[in-house]
C-alpha cells in the first residue's frame, strides 16, 4: 500500500491533506524514510563470528569486520540471545561519504514490519479498513512511535487527534486506523483522527438503527456504577438509570447484575446534541402496575415479604417486581413503637392491607394493624366506668398526661389529677410512673379513655363535711365577686359560694374582695367537690331563733303575733 493508496481508505479529504504534509514538511519522518536526505537501508543476514569485550564481530563480506555492541543482541535481564556462529538479520543504514552502522534490533523491527505489510497488503479495493490498537512506547517532534504485537507504527501529531496540550504518557493505549503502508520504506502510518471519525460515524447509523425499531434488543452489561450501568447494544453504548431498572423504584445495580451480563432492553431516550443513548430494562418487561390495577383494590388483603427496613417504615415486595410501602404507624396500634425492627425482620412474610394504591405515580401503601383487634375494642368487653386501674405516665402536656392502661392510652386531664388547683400533671407526675386511676368516661364513637386520679382522694370537701352540716353558721371572707355570685374562703380553707339571689339582705355591688361575710351552710355536694351558702338562710335562722328566745318553747307563735303583741302592750 503507498501513498496512493489513501484514496482507497474512509478518510476525510482533510487528514489525507494533514498526511501529506507531514510527510513532506517533518525532518523526523524523513528520516525515516528512503531518499530525501540520502538516507539507504538493507537488510542483511550474517554469522556471528566472535563475542568479545562489549561487541559482537560480524562480516559482511570482504576483508573488514563490523562490531555490533552486545546490547543488541541481550534480553531485558540482560542475558545474550546468541553465541558465536549464529546467524542473525542485521539492518544497514547510513549516507552517502559516511560509516554506515548496523543494528539488529531495527533489523527485527523491519523484519515485523514486513511480515505485517506481506499479511494485510491486497488491491482490493473494497478491503475492510485495518484499525491498530497498540500502546505509545515513544515520540519524536513529528509525531508518536505507537506498538502493536511487537510491531511498530508511526502516528504523526497532525493525526494523532489529542488537544494541543495534551502530553499523552508513554504506555497510553490508543486506537488508530492505518492508512500507509510503505513496504520500500518499512513504515506504517496510523490515523487515530480517521478511526475517531469513523468510529462517530458508525455510532450514529447505529444509533439511528437502534432508534427506528423501537424494540427489545439484547445488550451486554460493561460498566457498573452507583447511578446506573452503561450496557451495549448493537454496537452502541448507553446508560441504564438506577430509577430504570426495576419497575420497584431506584436499585442498587451491583446488586442485581456484574460485568458481562446479557440483559433486554429498550432504548429510552436519544439526546440528540450530546449524541447519547440511554436504555431501560423495565421498559423492556410487561408492567406489574398494570396488573395491579386490575387485580387489587384498596382494602384488599394480600401477602407481602418484608424487603428493606428504614427508621420510617418498611418497603415489602409484592412478588411481581413491584413493591409497597408499609409506614411505621400502620405497623402496629401500640404508638411506642421506635423501629419495625421491634415487631418484623427482612425476608419475614406478613398479610396486610392496601389502604392506598396509586397506578399513575406506581404508589401502593399496606397496613399490618388493620388486620389486628384494637386494642380499645378489646379494652371497652372487659371495663367499664367506675373501674379502679393502674397506668403508666407515657406522655404530659400542658393540658394532662396519657397513661397507657392494659395496652390503651387514655388522657387524665388536669383537672382530674388532684382538688387542689395547684394540681396539674407536670407538678405531679413524670413520664414513667405507675398511678392509680379510675375510668370515669368511654367516648365509643372516637375511640377514647379519660381517667381521673382525684375521684380516688378523699375530697378537701368530704373532709368538711364530716365536721359541718347543714344550717350551721360559717365565717369566711369574699375570694372573687361575679354577676351570679361570691366565691367564699372558708376558715378551714374550703372554698363555698353563695348565689347572688341568697346575699339579702346584702347587696353584691357593695361586697368587695377580702370582705368577711357570715351565712349559713345551705348545700354540701361532696361528689361534686361544691359547697353552697346562704345568707338569706341565716338571717331567717336568726329570726327563728329570735323566736325561740322570746317565746319559749311554743312553735306556734309567728312573727306576725309578737308583732301584734308588742303593738298592744
Amino acid at each position: 500500500m503507498g501513498n496512493e493508496a489513501l484514496d482507497n481508505i474512509d478518510i476525510s479529504e482533510e487528514d489525507k491533506a494533514l498526511f501529506e504534509r507531514s510527510v513532506q514538511d517533518d525532518d523526523a519522518w524523513r528520516e525515516s524514510t528512503k531518499g530525501g536526505d540520502g538516507r539507504r537501508e538493507k537488510l542483511l543476514t550474517v554469522t556471528i563470528e566472535k563475542i568479545t569485550g562489549d561487541a559482537a564481530l560480524v562480516n559482511l563480506g570482504g576483508k573488514s569486520e563490523w562490531r555490533l555492541d552486545l546490547s543488541e543482541i541481550k534480553d531485558d535481564e540482560g542475558v545474550l540471545l546468541f553465541k558465536e556462529g549464529d546467524e542473525i538479520p542485521i539492518l544497514l543504514s547510513g549516507r552517502p561519504g559516511e560509516r554506515s552502522r548496523i543494528s539488529y534490533k531495527k533489523a527485527v523491527k523491519r523484519q515485523k514490519i514486513a511480515e505485517f505489510i506481506a499479511a494485510h497488503k491486497t488491491d482490493d479495493e473494497s478491503a475492510a479498513p485495518i484499525d491498530i490498537e497498540g500502546a505509545i512506547t515513544g515520540k519524536n517532534k513529528g509525531g508518536y512511535i505507537v506498538e502493536s504485537n511487537g510491531v511498530e507504527f508511526f502516528m504523526p501529531i497532525s493525526l494523532s487527534a489529542f488537544k494541543p496540550d495534551a502530553k499523552p504518557q508513554i504506555g497510553k493505549s490508543v486506537t488508530g486506523r492505518l492508512i500507509k503502508m510503505d513496504e520500500a520504506s518499512g513504515s506504517l502510518v496510523l490515523s487515530r483522527r480517521s478511526y475517531l471519525n469513523a468510529q462517530r460515524k458508525t455510532r450514529k447509523e447505529a444509533i439511528k438503527r437502534l432508534t427506528e425499531i423501537d424494540d427489545i434488543v439484547e445488550a451486554t452489561v460493561k460498566r457498573i456504577q452507583n447511578y446506573g450501568m452503561f450496557v451495549e447494544a448493537n454496537g452502541v453504548e448507553g446508560l441504564v438509570h438506577y430509577t430504570e431498572i426495576s419497575h420497584k423504584g431506584p436499585v442498587n445495580p451491583a446488586a442485581h447484575y456484574k460485568e458481562g451480563d446479557i440483559i433486554q432492553v429498550k432504548v429510552a431516550g436519544y439526546d440528540k446534541d450530546k449524541n447519547r443513548v440511554s436504555f431501560s430494562i423495565k421498559a423492556a418487561q410487561s408492567n406489574p402496575w398494570q396488573e395491579i390495577a386490575e387485580q387489587l383494590e384498596v382494602g384488599d388483603t394480600i401477602k407481602v415479604t418484608v424487603a428493606n427496613m428504614e427508621a420510617y417504615g418498611a418497603f415489602v415486595d409484592l412478588g411481581n417486581d413491584t413493591e409497597g410501602f408499609l409506614h411505621i404507624s400502620e405497623m402496629s396500634w401500640d404508638k411506642d413503637l421506635k423501629h419495625p425492627s421491634e415487631i418484623l425482620q427482612i425476608g419475614q412474610e406478613v398479610e396486610v392491607e392496601v389502604i392506598a394504591l396509586d397506578i399513575e405515580n406506581q404508589r401502593l401503601r399496606v397496613s399490618l394493624k388493620k388486620l389486628q383487634p384494637k386494642p380499645y375494642e378489646e379494652f371497652v368487653k372487659t371495663h367499664k366506668v367506675g373501674d379502679r386501674l393502674k397506668g403508666v405516665v407515657t406522655s404530659i402536656k400542658d393540658f394532662g398526661a396519657f397513661l397507657k392502661v392494659d395496652g390503651v392510652e387514655g388522657l387524665l386531664h388536669n383537672e382530674e389529677c388532684g382538688w387542689s388547683r395547684a394540681d396539674n400533671a407536670k407538678s405531679l407526675f413524670k413520664e414513667g410512673d405507675e398511678i392509680e386511676v379510675e375510668l370515669i368516661k368511654i367516648d365509643f364513637e372516637a375511640g377514647r379513655l379519660s381517667f381521673s386520679r382525684k375521684t380516688l382522694i378523699e375530697s378537701p370537701i368530704e373532709i368538711y363535711a364530716k365536721r359541718r352540716q347543714i344550717g350551721d353558721i360559717v365565717q369566711g371572707v369574699a375570694r372573687d365577686v361575679k354577676d351570679f355570685g361570691v366565691f367564699v374562703r372558708l376558715e378551714d380553707g374550703v372554698d363555698a359560694m353563695i348565689r347572688a339571689e341568697d346575699l339579702a339582705p346584702l347587696k353584691i355591688e357593695e361586697i368587695k374582695i377580702g370582705d368577711p361575710i357570715e351565712a349559713a351552710i345551705a348545700v354540701i355536694e361532696t361528689k361534686k367537690g361544691r359547697i353552697r351558702l346562704s345568707v338569706r338562710r341565716l338571717e331567717k335562722q336568726k329570726e327563728r331563733d329570735a323566736l325561740k328566745s322570746y317565746n319559749g318553747d311554743d312553735q306556734r307563735t309567728t312573727l306576725g303575733d309578737a308583732i301584734r303583741g308588742t303593738l298592744k302592750k
